[in-house]
């Protein structure tokens, strides 16, 4: 009887070992184990497959063709490189500074002084600071305060090359100048400009590039802390709707690019509120669209072209002597569209000089002094009609008037 059922009972044993959780775990680790590679064959014909699945038995060495391995080669040295950064803000700053700093140069100003022991004169370097590439041609954009006043001036690339550079134009009212280097096209990389209706946010990531204190090519980040200030400008006349931002700027960062997390150019660096002269975490930048409106002009005609009314003021001192509060105007230009709207100027008489029109506001904008018409008016073209509010012998009135491009 113990014979009959030797064979159920031997074969109950193998499919309970199969079967046991126990036994599964003690074997699980035999089938994720490589496959040892042998140069021999299989030791006879009738092997066991699920032996060999299991890594029971050796297989045949199966060597990988070239294209597999290559690709793993591939794939083995992209993932090194990803796992360089582990942070993709982090890579994203070191993705914009491989593709723009080379956009961004080091411009440096000649002065010529002389010795007065000697009486010789020499040239001296005056001072130094950053500007970006603006096109193939060569044009370089920086700030006016960085090479007003220079004898010569020279461009530094990222490549190192020194080029001689001539001033083109600018605006200093918006501290914005335009330079020219005859460099190949191929050592050229210019900077990346935002399409029209690009439109900035407050807490958008800002990167600054530029040669702070003459240490060529050196990024800063931060954030946009606000949008719509107002600065006081190089050229005498507040620069409205500047970018505030928290990126370390300090001097010699002056006229190097403010960028987005694209690589694209949201604004100029151009100045810092410090006691100390070093960054306090609170830089200006001209915006992006100033630039793109102003840099144009420049290349085209080397100067911009101013919009007025065609009529000249008198100065904001004389203004607040007589407790004026207003722009007083001086005389009307006759062919201009002042004349034609019928606005007056000073009139003298044997008993003395009186005032004609005093300039309140523009549009729904009130005016006070010269900075807020330049501002008022700085935003049409020519050909825009504005409501000129004057004050006349004690009564305000709003007289219309076509704008038209100043002489030169």
């Amino acid at each position: 009887m113990i014979r009959k059922l030797f064979p159920f009972i031997l074969c109950f044993l193998v499919v309970g070992c199969q079967n046991n959780p126990e036994t599964q775990e003690s074997q699980a680790p035999a089938m994720m184990l490589e496959t040892p590679h042998t140069t021999g064959e299989l030791p006879g014909k009738n092997f066991n497959h699920h032996a060999v699945q299991t890594g029971l038995l050796p297989v045949k060495n199966q060597q990988p063709d070239s294209a597999s391995a290559v690709n793993r080669s591939e794939h083995a040295k992209r993932t090194a490189k990803e796992r360089r950064f582990v942070l993709q803000d982090e890579q994203n700053t070191v993705d914009i500074f491989s593709d723009m700093a080379p956009a961004t140069v080091f411009v440096t100003q000649s002065q010529v002084v002389r010795d007065w022991r000697t009486a010789r004169a020499m040239e001296v370097q005056a001072g130094s600071g950053s500007g970006f590439i603006w096109d193939k041609s060569g044009h370089i954009v920086t700030n006016y305060h960085v090479i007003d006043g220079a004898r010569s001036l020279s461009v530094t690339l990222y490549n190192q090359k020194t080029y001689p550079a001539r001033f083109v134009g600018g605006e200093p009212k918006k501290d914005i100048a335009v330079l020219k280097i005859d460099a190949p096209a191929s050592e050229l990389i210019p900077v990346k400009v935002p399409n029209e209706g690009y439109e900035l946010a407050v807490g958008q990531k800002a990167i600054a590039i530029g040669n702070p204190f003459g240490l060529d090519h050196t990024l800063t980040t931060g954030v946009i802390s606000a949008m719509g200030r107002d600065q006081p400008g190089y050229g005498g006349v507040t620069i409205r709707d500047m970018i505030q931002t928290d990126a370390s700027i300090n001097p010699g960062n002056s006229g190097g690019p403010l960028l987005d997390s694209s690589g694209r150019l949201i604004g100029m660096n151009t100045m810092i509120y410090s006691q100390s002269g070093a960054s306090a975490g609170i830089g200006f930048a001209v915006p992006f669209m100033t630039i793109k409106r102003v840099v144009p002009q420049v290349i085209r005609t080397g100067h911009v072209q101013q919009i007025g009314l065609g009529v000249s003021i008198l100065s904001d001192n004389v203004a607040r002597q007589h407790g004026v509060n207003g722009v007083i105007i001086r005389a009307i230009n006759e062919k201009s569209p002042a004349a034609k709207a019928g606005l007056r100027g000073l009139t003298t008489n044997g008993q003395g000089t009186y005032i004609g029109d005093i300039i309140v506001g523009i549009d729904n904008e009130t005016v006070s002094n010269y900075d807020d018409l330049y501002n008022a008016l700085d935003k049409h073209q020519a050909g825009d009609k504005v409501n000129v509010k004057i004050r006349r012998e004690g009564k305000l009135l709003t007289v219309p008037v076509e704008l038209f491009v100043l002489p030169e």
